[in-house]
């Protein structure tokens, strides 16, 4: 089916127009996308000034229509003319510009050289703005006064919602586990109005029970509108957010709220003149903590280790625990009660300025305590800022599904944004997005369904888990839906890749309509774009996603109008047949290869408020990053010990350091590690090397290929070290050596064993197992097992997290010498030798 708009323009102009002033045809795109561009080419021998679309070979390109045209004037006269004209451009027309087109997408520039400060490197900008973005609205200088702003803009549209709970229920399984399955209703809405309002009140409240000002708030909780709601009466009132994990550990929630003890925020200085800021006040501890039902269990057993907290505000509607359980008598209220009190009497806001600390951001410490990143409001204000001139059409009809952490800058971010140009939040959890997911009753609706977005965040897991589970389906489908699900991807994917025999036009509707639709409803239905981060995105997830979910610009092509009523009729139904027939033909109708992709994939850190780079929504290759984001420049510097230059062909290649506004004053109370990281230019500008190695490639995009220390950031988001897992495995007897590989694109860690000769054959002959020679023995599967048994004795001897133990080995026979070209003399690992060595066993290791 085609676009009724499409039907629409096409009528009016058949009927309404009157004759062009143009030598010949207009080519107009009827169908304007949310955030697209409506394109006009007039084919007189050239294009306008005004025109959109860079076209290199346009004005020959139009010539050869004019004259083809032309020719037919004289030939077969006017009113022959009028006939074959639909033939003419119906044929010719998609031709031309679908060479056009792919000619541009071609050369289109995504980033630009930029000058800047610091350290020599390469550095490229947005292709947009010139200088890094700090603000994209007059005014608004910080969080809280956007958030105040949206509200009074947007007040009786939707802002939070919430699933009512219906019913909790626990299934018992036939190996005895029993699981909760949760039977959730429809969303509960709040307005910006009524948002505001509960703002204004919890921040009253926080005041009313003793929260002083200066004093710090934890905020220690899973994604929900409570959250949200806190943060903002937290801004409200200028005190400091510390966000934790609702998944801390007990000592990582011991050293993020006992760390926090002090820091200055700075005023800026009134004098336009560069100086150095001058402290405004002191913070001091964390005295408050914001958590529900779960978290208040972990603090109350760990209260004799926590030092200044002094009252806990729980979110859940009534509390489980004893309120005077805490080795310091806290105070512990319910959010409704803090409210509640606030209401009753409310207290002026304290607003901040731009320079205060508004988060100190606690990361989910995977390698080893978590580190605290001091952000102020106008750092998280430029990434904010940034990706709304990014992301195509955001505004009051976009729907955001939220679910992942909002301890995470991602989705700290995202939902300022959504708030900010008044769209609607609903809250779910990832064990409740699906129909299928774990934690939904069988045969109710997983939030997805229900809350029907138009946005959302995801990680990879959770996009390779669509995936997967779509393919799972298929396959155990099987027969004739097998075969058509196959055939309709293969199409695609061939049309994706650029081939003109792929799936493009009508057969491209025809396989979204049959077996796509299914596909798009396992997340509502109406997604049109999604935000990939926290780790890298396979280019098989990535492609998968833009063939079942893609949403696409159209182009219609029209012949010129005829005068009279009947010949407007009779031509337009030529047209008509033209478009059908020749739209299934090339590339360039419908979704031509201006094409939208549903997603973005960015690269970012939580020292630069999650700003870096980001994908557009046009651009539609796989394993890169895309170009700058407005409020960053990125530069690449020479590292030359690993063999990475910015003189480097045919593509630049470096450490990443990303400079602007976006990134973070620093690492609370870590001074030498905020030193080595962070520096600041001659300019003033702020910079932080991120330690991953990147390259550009030619249209200004970014493509990460290395990591410069050794840390390996896995498909969820953790970090590993090999070199610190390797020395605590190495402790096995039958560990001769040992080298941990980890493929960011995975969840999990793998292993490659030197095993030890004289052990593993000691053991072996104490069992009773026979053996034709060692390597023999290393292949077995009992050797295998009982070395893999050593291997995690030692990981939990030494508390290695979970991520961290390798899921799969490798037993190697041959011990890894200096003579071997593995080790060096030293008999340090040469870990790209091993790699390449053993390419083939580490890719078994991920295959299905």
């Amino acid at each position: 089916m085609f676009p009724i708009s499409t039907f629409v323009s096409l009528l009016a102009m058949i009927v309404y127009a009157k004759p062009s002033t143009s030598k010949l045809y207009r080519i107009s795109s009827c169908y304007k996308h949310k955030g697209g561009a409506c394109y006009d080419l007039y084919l007189t021998g050239g294009v306008p000034p005004s025109s959109e679309v860079n076209l290199p070979y346009s004005t020959i390109l139009v010539e050869c229509v004019v004259g083809l045209a032309l020719i037919t004037l004289i030939f077969w006269g006017y009113k022959i003319y009028l006939n074959m004209s639909a033939y003419i451009v119906g044929f010719l027309a998609p031709l031309l510009l679908t060479l056009a087109l792919r000619n541009s997408k071609k050369r289109k520039t995504r980033g630009l050289p930029a000058n800047v400060g610091g350290e020599p490197g390469y550095a490229i900008r947005n292709y947009r703005f010139t200088t890094p973005i700090e603000t994209a609205w007059v005014g608004i200088k910080t969080l809280a006064e956007l958030f105040e702003q949206a509200c009074k803009q947007h007040g009786e549209k939707k802002l939070l919602g919430t699933r009512k709970l219906i019913s909790r229920d626990t299934e018992v399984h036939q190996d005895g586990k029993s699981f909760e399955k949760l039977h959730l209703g429809d969303y509960e809405w709040m307005c910006y109005s009524q948002v505001f309002q509960v703002v204004c009140n919890f921040a009253s409240g926080l005041v009313q029970v003793g929260h002083k000002t200066g004093e710090r708030v934890a905020i220690f909780a899973d994604t929900r509108e409570e959250w949200f709601i806190a943060l903002q009466a937290c801004f409200r009132r200028n005190a400091t957010v510390v966000t934790m994990y609702a998944s801390l550990g007990e000592e990582a929630i011991c050293h993020s709220l006992n760390e926090v003890a002090r820091v200055s925020v700075f005023e800026p200085p009134a004098d336009p003149d560069p100086a150095p800021p001058t402290p405004r006040s002191d913070r001091t501890e964390v005295t408050t903590v914001i958590c529900g039902n779960k978290e208040l269990k972990k603090l109350l057993d760990i209260s004799e280790q926590i030092d200044t907290v002094e009252r806990v505000i729980c979110m859940d509607d009534e509390i489980l625990f004893n309120r005077t359980k805490g080795s310091n008598s806290w105070k512990i209220f319910l959010y409704s009660e803090v409210e509640g009190i606030g209401r009753e009497s409310l207290v002026d806001a304290d607003p901040p300025l731009p320079a205060d600390v508004a988060v100190i951001m606690y990361t989910s410490g995977s390698t080893g305590l978590p580190k605290g990143v001091i952000m102020t409001h106008s750092n998280v204000l430029a990434t904010v800022s940034a990706v709304m001139t990014i992301v195509p059409g955001l505004g009051s009809k976009d729907v955001y599904l939220a679910y992942l952490p909002l301890a995470h800058i991602l989705e700290l971010a995202a939902e300022n944004i959504i708030a900010a140009v008044g769209g609607s939040i609903g809250y779910g959890s990832p064990l409740t997005l699906t129909d299928t997911s774990s934690k939904i009753k069988r045969g109710t609706k997983g939030d997805a369904s229900i809350l029907r977005p138009t946005l959302m965040a995801a990680v990879p897991a959770i996009l390779d888990r669509v995936r997967d589970g779509v393919w799972k389906k298929v396959d155990s489908a099987g027969g004739l839906s097998k075969k058509l699900f196959d055939l309709a991807y293969g199409r695609r994917l061939s049309a994706i890749n650029g081939s003109w025999f792929g799936a493009w036009g009508l057969e491209k509707l025809l396989w979204s309509f049959l077996v796509f639709r299914k596909v798009r409803a396992i997340l509502g239905g109406r997604i049109r774009f999604i935000l990939s981060g926290g780790a890298p995105l396979s280019s098989d997830t990535q492609r998968f996603i833009n063939i079942c979910l893609g949403r696409h610009l159209c182009w219609v092509i029209l012949g010129r109008i005829p005068r009279t009523t009947k010949a407007r009729l009779r031509q337009g139904r030529v047209l008509f047949t033209n478009f059908i027939f020749f739209s299934m033909l090339s590339p360039c109708f419908y979704l031509g290869y201006y094409l939208s992709a549903p997603i973005g994939q960015g690269y970012g850190l939580t020292e630069t408020c999650a700003g870096g780079t980001f994908s557009e929504y046009d651009d539609t290759s796989v394993g890169r990053v895309g170009a700058p984001l407005p409020c960053s420049y990125i530069k690449l510097i020479d590292w030359p010990e690993g063999g990475y230059l910015t003189s480097d062909s045919p593509m630049p290649r470096g450490e990443i350091v990303i400079g602007g506004p976006n990134v973070t004053l620093g690492y609370f109370k870590n001074d030498e590690r905020t030193q080595e990281v962070y520096k600041v230019d001659e300019r003033g500008l702020r910079w932080f090397n991120t330690g991953d190695v990147g390259r550009f490639h030619k249209d200004g995009c970014l493509e990460i290929i290395d990591r410069k220390k050794d840390i390996v950031k896995l498909q969820h988001g953790e970090y590993v070290s090999p070199g610190k897992v390797e020395a605590v495995l190495s402790v096995s007897p039958y560990v001769d050596n040992i080298m941990l590989h980890a493929n960011s694109f995975h969840s999990y860690c793998v292993a490659l064993v030197v095993a030890s000769q004289s052990a593993v054959e000691s053991w072996a002959s104490h069992k009773g197992i026979k053996f034709d020679d060692f390597t023999s023995l290393c292949q077995m599967e009992e050797t295998v097992k009982e070395v893999y048994g050593s291997l995690i004795k030692a990981a939990k001897t030494a508390r290695l997290e979970k991520f961290e133990i390798p899921a799969k080995i490798k037993l190697v026979s041959e011990a890894w010498t200096p003579e071997s070209g593995l080790v060096t003399a030293a008999l340090k690992l040469k870990r790209e030798v091993i790699r390449k060595t053993f390419s083939e066993d580490l890719a078994n290791f991920y295959s299905p």
